[in-house]
């Protein structure tokens, strides 16, 4: 399942602000509202004033983007879904109010599935459409200089400038997680470690989230603070939201069963948390009124069997592209994965194994050394 390069893509868009911007403590519901407000200008061709009930609603871009219509009821083979996840995540800069000085560049990424890839000049337009309009309540313009794809090792390549506002082809795809000497991820006990809070074990092994943007995860609508967490709650919504980004906008099946295997797999890890509660404030336009979210950062290990790790790891691996949680698709739930580490119980010397370097995995030797 995770052999073949998947439909995903990530991309760097800078843009240069004409006028002090004054940015909040968290730009992701900022930019996603002004995304949406554009591309619903520019891909609407009904000009109604809402989309349920529109005749083009299951094809039009702006629909099939942004507010992903559930398939009809009784439809799907398995149940019904009164909402499906949208194939896009806004990754805004990092959490923290600030203020841009004019000519001073905002960066943030975009992360784009299946079929909202073939959109790529559609979605450009409307973005650059967007900061020209203005961002924050005060309206300050920018100007979108260019658009990178960033690939899975780290490397951004120009597809998209100002001076040449053409995209150039590129390979919008991730492949499987990183392959150590196999068509896997391979965690052994040869690769020791001095090791966390862990049960000692001959084919023992931890795997590290850095939580960077905040993770709210929720049972029965209400959300799960510090301490509530557990590593059944963090995989299940991995694999669901997965699979179901790879079915419903992929048009890849067979994924459902898959999650549910590894979901279960999840009830035997233990882990180790520190993480802290982090607030923040935003605007709906819908509900017209300020909302207080929040969610947990920090880090947080998860420990146990090295061939349950192996085969959990590349659900995680996806996850720093697809983010997780509530509000995902304004770049909620984001994280980076950190060494990966194992011991055994002959091991003398301490060790640390790590995948292959990409911009979304970051290796920390501290991460093994608690």
């Amino acid at each position: 399942m995770f052999m073949q390069p998947l439909p995903i893509a990530r991309y760097a868009l800078t843009a240069r602000v004409q006028q002090p911007l004054s940015l909040p403590d968290y730009a992701g519901s900022l930019l996603r509202g002004q995304f949406g407000a554009a591309l619903r200008h520019v891909a609407c061709m009904t000009r109604q004033p809402t989309c349920p009930g529109c005749p083009l609603v299951q094809t039009c871009p702006y629909t099939r983007i942004f507010e992903a219509p559930p398939p009809p009821k009784g439809s799907h083979a398995l149940q019904d879904f009164s909402q499906i996840p949208n194939p896009y995540i806004i990754e805004p800069p990092t959490p923290g109010a600030r203020v841009l000085d004019a000519d001073d560049d905002l960066v943030f990424h975009l992360v784009l599935v299946g079929h909202a890839i073939d959109q790529l000049a559609l979605i450009v337009f409307a973005l650059q459409r967007a900061l020209q309009h203005g961002l924050t309540k005060a309206r300050v313009p920018a100007d979108l200089m260019q658009v990178d794809w960033v690939d899975a090792t780290g490397q951004a390549h120009l597809i998209w400038h100002i001076d040449r506002p053409v995209l150039q082809a590129h390979t919008a795809s991730v492949g499987p997680a990183p392959t150590n000497n196999g068509t896997q991820i391979a965690i052994t006990s040869e690769a020791a470690s001095a090791g966390g809070t862990r049960a000692a074990g001959q084919n023992d092994a931890q795997i590290t989230l850095h939580i960077q943007t905040p993770l709210r995860l929720q049972s029965q609508g209400k959300p799960l603070g510090v301490g509530q967490l557990t590593p059944r709650v963090l995989i299940a919504a991995i694999a669901r939201r997965t699979a179901l980004l790879m079915e419903f906008h992929a048009g890849l099946h067979g994924w459902g069963d898959a999650a549910k295997h590894i979901s279960h797999l999840s009830d035997n890890l233990g882990d180790t948390q520190d993480l802290r509660w982090f607030d923040w404030t935003r605007y709906s336009s819908r509900q017209q009124q300020e909302m207080t979210l929040g969610g947990v950062l920090g880090r947080w290990a998860l420990h146990g069997n090295a061939d349950t790790l192996a085969q959990i790891y590349p659900w995680l691996w996806l996850g720093q592209w697809l983010h997780v949680g509530k509000n995902a698709s304004m770049g909620l739930g984001g994280y980076t994965l950190g060494t990966v580490c194992a011991r055994s119980q002959s091991a003398n010397s301490s060790s640390v194994m790590s995948p292959a370097a990409t911009a979304s995995m970051v290796s920390v030797a501290s991460d093994c050394e608690h």
